[in-house]
């Protein structure tokens, strides 16, 4: 695992965005195309926007996944995961080849089936994902399933997530976010060959020093992160603030 600490968000969704870029286009060089997982939330905004602006980038040429999306939620709902990627990403730069969870599924099994088979159908290049406030990776809250080589589950959102969800605006309180989410595993997002982190904001300092520091547990779902040699972790010193000094100066601190 990789630590990058930057003095704002801006400058992480700068530094992030340039990783990912050459990331994509390596995976393309390499073998035509990248297979790319995508995050959501109010964390990627920026570095979402600053990504889809890079020159030279064959989107064409990327298959899109995405991690979680809620149970029961259709993909107009203000909510949507789906609707936050087709809005920002897939639309914007004209992904043709892309592979949603259908949270709304008549046959949600059925619907998880066939996109974990998409899923695995070959390796994953490139992950990006955000660590929730409760240290949540993707919808997997603590305390988490680290050893499930499912692709995808359905898991029970504690309250501290869904908390958090109202908290940044995407819901009007916590009676109307769902109780349950599809999400993808914590062990098949290690399995990407690389994965990015953006984790901005002192809202999220608690969960990053839960998460980086201490034992990897299913307390923390993001600890499980330190296990990738591929990782790399994006923050910004609001989110980095409680981190201990030792880990601090280990990183790669910039700006």
């Amino acid at each position: 695992m990789n630590l990058r600490i930057f003095e704002d968000a801006t400058t992480v969704a700068r530094a992030a965005s340039e990783q990912a870029a050459a990331s994509i286009e390596k995976a393309i060089a390499e073998h035509g195309r990248c297979r790319l997982v995508l995050a959501t939330g109010n964390s990627q905004i920026e570095f979402l926007e600053v990504l889809t602006r890079q020159a030279g980038l064959d989107w064409r040429k990327v298959e899109a996944f995405h991690l979680d999306e809620y149970v029961g939620i259709s993909s107009v709902h203000p909510a949507s995961f789906r609707k936050f990627l087709l809005e920002r990403v897939i639309h914007k730069t004209g992904i043709a080849e892309y592979h949603l969870v259908q949270g709304d599924a008549d046959d949600l099994s059925a619907a998880i089936r066939e996109v974990s088979i998409q899923l695995t159908s070959a390796p994953v290049d490139l992950a990006f994902i955000g660590i929730g406030e409760n240290g949540h990776i993707a919808f997997n809250d603590p305390p988490a399933d680290l050893d499930t080589e499912e692709p995808y589950l359905v898991v029970e959102l504690d309250d501290a997530c869904r908390r958090q969800q109202v908290g940044e605006g995407w819901f009007a309180d916590i009676s109307q976010v769902p109780r349950r989410a599809v999400s993808m595993s914590p062990r098949q997002i290690l399995k990407a060959q690389e994965i990015i982190a953006v984790v901005t904001d002192s809202r999220k300092a608690r969960a990053v020093k839960m998460c980086l520091e201490g034992e990897i547990r299913a307390q923390a779902p993001a600890s499980i992160l330190r296990q990738h040699p591929k990782a790399t972790i994006y923050l910004d010193r609001n989110s980095a603030s409680l981190l201990s000094s030792e880990m601090r100066a280990g990183s790669l601190s910039i700006g």
